[in-house]
């Protein structure tokens, strides 16, 4: 009988679905488990084999879990709202709410079609109004606990998108998502209070089962530092506020330096002598990304100020004021003092400008670089009353001095931003709140949400800034829920990140008209046990989600301070690069060979055509590389459960692995040797002796190996486990239970086998195997015969069998009989329960008698 895949796989997904069987209830007596996988974006271009990796990993988790007796909520969704999905409707002048709709059915058809065992009846969708009606209700209770605020400031701004980004979103000086360049743009926007969660958001990393890179990602993105905040005066009369991590340092403070955008620079513009020279650079610095302005290796650039200068509050010397864009005025106070002589940035600076450099921190040489150290042999000199002390000694020295003084206070700072919450596009979700002349920014009413996106025209964002939304003057114009007059509706809207920060609570209670997530539900599931996801969004939605859910506990909410009990990661499946000579088709090889003299030849010809990219054989996956691999044509080539067999078996899980077409057909072939085994299955209501002990091993091996997510060596030991049934022969308890250990790998196949075999009920809901320590070993062993080191045979004994008996049994051997012929035993040498190593000599003649 032939593995027919696409026939079986169908049969079992519509039974699946009938029965309910990944159905997870809201209560019980069984134990909980709560799975996560990241909800994806519903492209156009439908699923790629990227996502089944993670997808598979925490499905086999699950179906395990299921057949360990827990009640298991393994849900799905769509993060919908987005940039792609607006852009692709300008252009084909269609509505987002279509394009939307369309993609999750694709989007839905692909994930049934790979057996995951989702809960299909709780799906959410960001963008469906019953789901954003919560999203704005959590904002709502933000602005009103003050952690929402709108304030104009700095912002990126995307010239192609034409919408503000989060830092999070710049990416080496473009966009995230389309790749234009970003410049910065003074606007109103709608923050949220992230860092005063700062502290909150590194201690409690602490107590959670997170990846280590995890964690250090999320330490480093918040960046808490301590040190000292000082006031410097300056000869306009004004102080200008900086936070130092290196108070030590202040004797060799030498000039300041302030980002373009201070606030002071405007209130200084009629004692400026070079003001147009300050004008001109403040419209450079505009025009460049954080990431730009920040970069280590970029030239320094800036301007002095002429006409008002710093006193060093240590020193009482007059220092210059510089405007550099390297300092920003989002980040610390928007200005710093400049030690050149112990910072590598200010010593560059200093370089560039012809600026003193002061040594106060003996131990190397600051006339040829910046002396950095802070160990114990670092000692300060040129410091006045710090002289002699260590760095260490003269940190808490000077915050001393400085809070005497009055002029500076021991400071904790974080490098963490608030949120830019704005975004001046269409598709997303409103944000509920109005615009009143008289009352200013006011809530709506809760009773009024939620707050839908109106029809509009024209999707198009404005060149001014504004939202679409801004158009719709009869969507705009309302009435002030506080006094009564005319007001307007904010035009701006959420960016994707709102929907995703709180999914994974509506997956508890997806279909509650009353709350966003019912008490008995929440008390119930509590948190997400185990959540898997990409490292690209660690410092992004792993950060945002887990500040809304303190948010949500702070006010009672939720019963947990933290969403997620466990987080692990992922690596990414990539693709052969087409631009690489060695993945070339030999007929091409050849002739880029003939036409450049050698295969090292045509690979510099196709870097230089291509780039440095084109070094590397392998990359990730891109539309424009033409190596993304549809699922689908796996699927139909090879089904579902050899496309899941593979991606977990192509390598380790946390790593990056090489998608190869040529291995995804050993995967099927190992599926046709399970289920040609079938014809070999004999009677048998127990394990067999023979295979008894490599069974209990394989279940040991797979039962830890799933939940260390090492995939790929549990279906290794399951491959072996298959070589020695074909080499032994198996009963049917043996074949049934490699089929429930294969079932959460490759369920279709599993369950048809089980059907075929005579199993009771569906092999998903069998009891997880258990294993049993003391049969693990074999009751025999496989003894090596050496005879002087060199293999001569073997001989089959009873486990731990006594030395004299292995000896005598190898002895009795009929090969090693032979090569006793005309031989004396000198010794033996017996390696328990492994071999037996005999050194032999001639037999001594017997002397003739005389």
């Amino acid at each position: 009988m032939k593995y027919e895949f696409h026939q079986i796989e169908k049969k079992w997904q519509k039974i699946w679905e009938e029965q309910k069987v990944n159905a997870a209830v809201n209560g019980g007596d069984k134990p909980k488990f709560y799975a996560l996988v990241e909800f994806p974006y519903p492209s156009g271009d439908g699923l790629h084999v990227g996502h089944p990796r993670p997808y598979t990993a925490l499905d086999i988790v699950s179906r395990k879990r299921r057949m360990e007796g827990y009640n298991v909520l393994f849900p799905i969704g769509f993060d919908a709202f987005g940039l792609p999905t607006e852009n692709f409707a300008i252009k084909n002048h269609v509505h987002p709410r279509e394009v939307t709709k369309r993609n999750i059915a694709r989007f839905t058809d692909q994930l049934k079609m790979l057996g995951f065992s989702f809960d299909w009846d709780r799906v959410v969708d960001t963008t469906d109004p019953e789901y954003y009606k919560w999203t704005q209700w959590i904002f709502l209770q933000m602005f009103k606990k003050g952690l929402a605020y709108k304030t104009k400031m700095p912002v990126n701004w995307c010239t192609s998108c034409k919408c503000v980004l989060a830092n999070e979103e710049v990416v080496n000086g473009v966009c995230e998502r389309c790749g234009s360049p970003v410049v910065r743009r003074e606007k109103s926007q709608w923050m949220l209070a992230i860092t005063k969660y700062a502290q909150r958001l590194i201690d409690d990393l602490d107590d959670l089962d997170y990846i280590e890179r995890v964690k250090i990602q999320q330490r480093n993105w918040i960046g808490r530092s301590i040190g000292a905040e000082v006031s410097f005066k300056t000869t306009a009369g004004d102080e200008m506020l900086i936070f130092t991590t290196r108070p030590d340092t202040m004797f060799g403070a030498t000039y300041m330096v302030m980002s373009p955008e201070h606030e002071l620079l405007k209130r200084w513009e009629d004692k400026l002598t070079n003001l147009a020279e300050v004008k001109a650079y403040q419209e450079e610095a505009a025009r460049k990304s954080d990431f730009e302005r920040t970069e280590m290796n970029k030239e320094k650039t800036g301007v002095r100020l002429q006409g008002v200068a710093a006193v060093n509050p240590v020193t009482g010397e007059e220092i210059p004021i510089f405007i550099s864009d390297y300092v920003l005025a989002t980040y610390g106070t928007g200005a710093i003092m400049a030690v050149p002589g112990h910072d590598e940035r200010d010593w560059e600076f200093a370089h560039a400008f012809d600026l003193p450099i002061v040594e106060v921190v003996q131990g190397g040489d600051v006339t040829k670089e910046a002396f950095v150290d802070k160990d114990e042999n670092a000692r300060m000199v040129n410091s006045g009353f710090l002289n002699g002390l260590s760095v260490k000694e003269a940190i808490p020295t000077m915050i001393r001095w400085l809070e005497e003084k009055g002029i500076g206070r021991e400071k904790v700072n974080f490098k963490l931003r608030d949120w830019v919450f704005s975004r001046q596009r269409y598709w997303g979700e409103p944000i509920p709140i109005i615009n009143c002349p008289k009352c200013g920014w006011v809530p709506m009413d809760e009773k009024d949400l939620p707050l839908l996106l109106p029809d509009v025209k024209s999707y198009e964002p404005t060149d001014t800034g504004e939202s679409p939304l801004a158009h719709m003057t009869d969507w705009v114009k309302c009435t002030c829920p506080k006094c009564g007059g005319s007001a307007e509706h904010e035009t701006d809207t959420m960016p994707q990140w709102a929907g995703s920060s709180w999914y994974f609570l509506r997956y508890m209670d997806p279909h509650n008209k009353e709350a966003l997530v019912g008490k008995d539900a929440i008390d119930y599931w509590n948190r997400v046990d185990w959540y898997n996801g990409g490292m690209e969004h660690t410092t992004l939605h792993l950060l945002y989600s887990r500040f809304w859910h303190k948010f949500l506990y702070d006010i009672g909410v939720v019963p947990t301070s933290e969403p997620y009990a466990k987080r692990t990661s992922h690596g990414m499946i990539l693709g052969l690069n087409p631009r690489n000579f060695a993945n070339l088709d030999p007929a091409e090889q050849e002739k880029l060979v003939a036409e450049f003299g050698s295969e090292e030849g045509a690979q510099k010809h196709l870097t230089e055509k291509y780039g440095e990219m084109a070094e590397h054989p392998i990359v990730k996956m891109s539309k424009s590389l033409g190596n993304v691999v549809n699922p689908n044509d796996i699927v139909n080539q090879y089904g579902a459960d050899t496309l899941r067999l593979y991606i977990m078996f192509i390598g380790d899980f946390e790593k990056a692995a090489p998608w190869q077409d040529t291995a995804v057909k050993g995967s099927k072939r190992f599926l046709d040797r399970v289920w040609n085994l079938e014809q070999k299955v004999t009677p048998g209501s127990a394990y067999s002796k023979e295979n008894e002990a490599s069974i209990h091993r394989t279940i040991k091996k797979v039962s830890e190996d799933i939940e260390a997510m090492k995939f790929n060596t549990a279906i290794a030991a399951l491959m072996t486990l298959v070589n020695e049934f074909y080499d032994k022969g198996l009963n049917k308890a043996d074949y049934q239970l490699l089929l429930k250990l294969l079932s959460p790998f490759t369920p279709h196949i599993a369950e048809e086998l089980w059907e075929m075999t005579g199993g009771e009920g569906l092999c998903c809901r069998q009891p997880w195997p258990k294993y049993d320590v003391s049969k693990m070993a074999d009751a025999e062993k496989t003894i090596a015969i050496q005879v002087g080191g060199k293999l001569r045979s073997t001989v089959v004994l009873p486990a731990d069998s006594p030395d004299d008996a292995v000896v005598a049994a190898a002895l009795k051997d009929p090969k090693i009989a032979k090569q006793m012929e005309g031989m004396e035993l000198v010794k033996s040498i017996v390696v328990k329960n492994k071999l037996v190593n005999l050194v032999l000599k001639p037999k001594k003649l017997d002397k003739p008698q005389e």
